[in-house]
């Protein structure tokens, strides 16, 4: 749980301002969204593996 806490006579956007900088910081929002469907081990090695060979890809595009 985030605790922001508000400094006599802040305005109440600068505070949630400050709050949505820190949510964003911790990464609950990314969590979330991964936690909310479940995705098989063997989806996740290849998609990580597909991304690897995308960068490979752009490296070796760039040093030719």
């Amino acid at each position: 749980m985030l605790i922001i806490p508000i400094k006599e006579g802040e305005n109440i956007d600068r505070a949630l301002k400050r709050f949505k900088r820190k949510f964003d910081k911790t990464g609950a929002k990314r969590q979330l969204q991964t936690r909310k469907q479940f995705t098989k081990p063997s989806v996740e090695r290849r998609a990580q593996i597909q991304k690897a060979q995308y960068i490979q890809r752009l490296r070796d595009a760039e040093n030719i």
